[in-house]
C-alpha cells in the first residue's frame, strides 16, 4: 500500500497593513489600468498617512483592483469620495516624479471623449513607459517663474518656395521661443534630425522626445520637459501631450502628413489634439506645411484658422506625356541647359524595377498560375510573383505563347537606366526605400528620388523634373489629391531662385496653375466644393468600425434603428458591411458636423456595451485619416 503523500496547501498572501488614513485630502480620485474598456471612470482610494506627502496630481501609484495590483495615475486628492463603503487604500508609490499636470489630464479627458475610447488608451500614447532607473537618480529641476501670455489663437503658415522647410520651421520656433516654451512635433525622425541640425546652428538647446532614443533617454527628457520652462521640445506624434506652462506655442509640422495618425486605437491624429490644447492651456497652435489638409482649409474657408501664404512666383512648366514615354520629347533641352548649373532632381513615384510587365505582342498581363502579378526585381531577372514569391524561368505568354516582355509601371531602377541613356556621362544618385540620401553636394548630377526620400541640397536644385506626373493622383483613397498637391508643393519648394520646375503632366490640370502662382486656394475650394456635394469628410464627420464579419449586419440593422428613433441624427448614412479580410467586415457612418457629438456618444456607448458582453474583437475609429 503507497504512503499517502501530505496535502500541498494554497498559500495566499495578505496584503500589508496600510495604516492610518491622511488627515488632510484623504482620498485619492485615480484612473486605473484595467484592461477593459468599459471600466473607465475613475475610481477613489483612501491615502495611507505615510504617503500623504507623495500623492499629488499626476503621481504613478499601485492600487488593488478585483483580485489583482494594477497601475493607476493619480487625478486629484479629495475630501470626501464618490462611494464610502469598500474602499481600498493606495498600496504603492511608483514614482514620486509627476507625469501629468492638471491641464494635461483635462487633455487627455477631452481626447478620451472626442474618439470614444477609454482615457488609459490615450495615457499609453501621452505618457512614455516608467523607467525604475531613470525614476531612483532623476534630480528635479528649480523650475523657472512661468511667464502667463494670452496668446491662444490657431493659424496655418505656408512655407515659401527656394528656402528649406526645416530652416523655415526652426525660424518660426526661434521667433516663438523669445515669448515661453516651444513644442514642435513632426512626422518621423528623419524630420526631427533634420530641424535639430537647423536650431543647433543658432546653438539653441533642444530637448527631443521621440521613440527613436531609448527608453530611459526619453523618459528621463520627459520628466525635464516638466520641470523646465522657456525651452524648445521636439518630438514625433506622441510629443503633442508633453505638458506645457500656459501661454506656450504648439507648431505642428507637415499637419496633414498620415504619420501624425495614431496607428493604434484611438487613432487620434496631433493636428486636432494641438487645436484642443488652445483653449486648455491657451497655446497658441501654428500648422506648417505647404498646402494644408482638407480639414484645415475647410476651418481656413469658415475663418476659423488664419492663412497665411508669401506672394512668391515659381518658373514652371508643362510637358503632356506621349504614349508610354518616361520623359516627354521637349523636356530634354530644358534638363540639359540646368544639369550644368547644379543637381537636378528627378522624382519618380515608385520603387524597385517594374512593378508589372505585359507581353509585348498582345499586351495581355502577365500572371502567374496563382493569379497574381508579376515583376522583375532588375534588368536580367526573371519574371517572379508578388502573392506567391514563385519565379518564372523562360516566362512565356499565356495568350500567345511569344517571350518578348514589356515594361509598365516603371520604378526608380529601370527609370535610372532610361535617363543614364539619355543624359550619358552624367552622374546619378539613387535615393529611395533603404537607400536614402539626406544630402547630397551642389554640384553637376542628376538625383532620383521617390516620394519621401528627397535629399536636400545647399542652395536647392537648379531643377526639378517630376515624371508621370498624373500617376501621383490616381490613387484609390480619398487623401490621394492631398498627398500629391503637398509633395507637388514641396519638390518645387526645393528648387533655386531661378530653377525651373518641369512637370510630366498635362498644362491643362490645375496643380500646373497653382504652383506657378504658389497658392493652392483654388484646387482646395474645388475638391471642398466637391466632398460637399457627395457628403464626404471633411464636410462630414465619420466613423469606422471593424467587427467580425457574422456581427456586421446586426450592428448596421441597429444603428439604422437609432436613426429611425431619432437617437442619431436623420441625416445619419451607414455604408456597408464591407468585407476586408475573410474574418472582419468594416461599418462607416457618416454624420454632419452638428451632429457630431451624438454619433461619438453613441457609438462610445455601443462600444462599452459590446465590452460588457465580451465581444472585445472590434475596433472604433472616430474620423480616421481614411475611410
Amino acid at each position: 500500500m503507497a504512503t499517502p503523500r501530505l496535502f500541498r496547501l494554497k498559500s495566499q498572501v495578505a496584503p500589508a497593513p496600510s495604516g492610518p488614513v491622511a488627515t488632510d485630502l484623504p482620498y485619492a480620485r485615480v484612473w486605473v489600468d484595467t484592461g477593459v474598456f468599459h471600466l473607465d471612470t475613475p475610481y477613489d482610494y483612501e491615502v495611507p498617512e505615510k504617503f500623504a506627502n507623495v500623492v499629488t496630481t499626476g503621481v504613478r501609484v499601485q492600487v488593488p483592483f478585483a483580485s489583482r495590483e494594477v497601475e493607476g495615475l493619480v487625478i486629484e486628492r479629495v475630501v470626501a469620495p464618490k462611494v464610502t463603503s469598500g474602499l481600498k487604500s493606495i498600496t504603492k508609490i511608483l514614482s514620486v516624479h509627476p507625469v501629468a499636470t492638471a491641464k494635461s489630464l483635462e487633455l487627455i479627458t477631452q481626447c478620451a471623449q472626442r474618439w470614444a475610447t477609454n482615457p488609459w488608451d490615450v495615457i499609453r500614447s501621452a505618457i512614455p513607459p516608467r523607467v525604475a532607473s531613470v525614476d531612483k537618480s532623476y534630480q528635479p529641476v528649480q523650475a523657472k517663474t512661468v511667464r502667463t501670455i494670452n496668446q491662444s489663437d490657431v493659424c496655418f503658415r505656408a512655407f515659401e518656395p527656394h528656402l528649406s522647410a526645416y530652416a523655415q520651421v526652426a525660424a518660426i520656433a526661434l521667433e516663438s521661443s523669445r515669448k515661453g516654451s516651444v513644442l514642435i512635433v513632426v512626422p518621423d525622425e528623419r524630420d526631427i534630425l533634420a530641424i535639430c541640425a537647423q536650431l543647433e546652428i543658432s546653438s539653441q538647446p533642444v530637448l527631443r522626445i521621440d521613440s527613436s532614443l531609448s527608453r530611459n533617454e526619453r523618459y528621463s527628457n520627459f520628466l525635464q520637459a516638466m520641470e523646465v520652462h522657456d525651452q524648445i521640445i521636439i518630438g514625433s506624434r506622441s510629443a503633442i501631450f508633453t505638458p506645457l506652462p500656459p501661454g506656450s506655442t504648439v507648431i505642428v509640422f507637415k499637419e496633414s502628413s498620415p504619420n501624425l495618425y495614431e496607428v493604434r486605437s484611438p487613432a487620434w491624429n496631433a493636428r486636432d489634439v494641438a487645436i484642443m490644447r488652445k483653449s486648455i492651456d491657451f497655446a497658441r497652435v501654428i500648422l506648417c506645411g505647404y498646402v494644408p489638409s482638407l480639414d484645415v482649409a475647410a476651418l481656413i474657408d469658415t475663418k476659423r484658422i488664419a492663412y497665411f501664404n508669401s506672394n512668391a512666383k515659381v518658373s514652371v512648366k508643362a510637358f503632356t506625356p506621349v504614349d508610354s514615354s518616361l520623359l516627354p520629347g521637349r523636356i530634354f533641352s530644358e534638363i540639359r541647359s540646368n544639369i550644368s548649373q547644379g543637381a537636378v532632381l528627378f522624382l519618380l513615384p515608385r520603387k524597385g524595377y517594374a512593378n508589372g510587365i505585359l507581353c509585348a505582342h498582345c499586351k495581355n498581363v502577365a500572371l502567374c498560375t496563382c493569379g497574381g502579378r508579376l515583376h522583375l526585381t532588375s534588368k536580367n531577372a526573371d519574371p517572379a510573383c508578388r502573392i506567391c514569391g514563385l519565379t518564372k524561368k523562360e516566362w512565356k505568354c499565356s495568350f500567345c505563347t511569344r517571350d518578348k516582355k514589356f515594361v509598365v509601371s516603371r520604378g526608380i531602377e529601370r527609370a535610372q537606366e532610361e535617363i543614364a541613356r539619355a543624359f550619358p556621362n552624367t552622374p546619378i544618385v539613387l535615393s529611395f526605400a533603404d537607400v536614402i540620401k539626406d544630402h547630397v553636394e551642389s554640384k553637376p548630377c542628376i538625383v532620383l528620388a521617390t516620394p519621401g526620400a528627397i535629399p536636400q541640397v545647399d542652395g536647392g536644385y537648379s531643377a526639378v523634373v517630376v515624371l508621370e506626373g498624373l500617376s501621383y493622383f490616381s490613387h484609390d483613397d480619398l487623401r490621394a489629391s492631398e498627398r500629391a498637391n503637398e509633395l507637388f508643393f514641396e519638390v518645387a519648394g526645393s528648387v533655386k531662385k531661378g530653377g525651373v520646375v518641369l512637370l510630366a503632366i498635362d498644362d491643362s490640370h490645375p496643380i500646373v496653375s497653382s504652383l506657378i502662382r504658389w497658392n493652392p486656394s483654388a484646387i482646395l475650394k474645388r475638391e471642398l466644393l466637391l466632398r460637399s456635394e457627395i457628403s464626404f469628410p471633411p464636410s462630414v464627420n465619420s466613423a469606422v468600425m471593424i467587427l467580425p464579419t457574422a456581427q456586421a449586419s446586426p450592428l448596421v440593422t441597429g444603428i439604422n434603428r437609432a436613426i429611425s428613433d431619432a437617437r442619431l441624427a436623420s441625416d445619419t448614412r451607414v455604408l456597408g458591411p464591407t468585407k476586408i479580410d475573410s474574418e472582419s467586415s468594416k461599418v462607416v457612418v457618416l454624420s454632419s458636423s452638428n451632429s457630431r457629438m451624438a454619433l461619438t456618444s453613441f457609438l462610445h456607448e455601443l462600444m462599452r456595451r459590446r465590452s460588457i458582453a465580451k465581444k472585445s474583437d472590434s475596433s472604433l475609429r472616430i474620423d480616421p485619416y481614411s475611410l
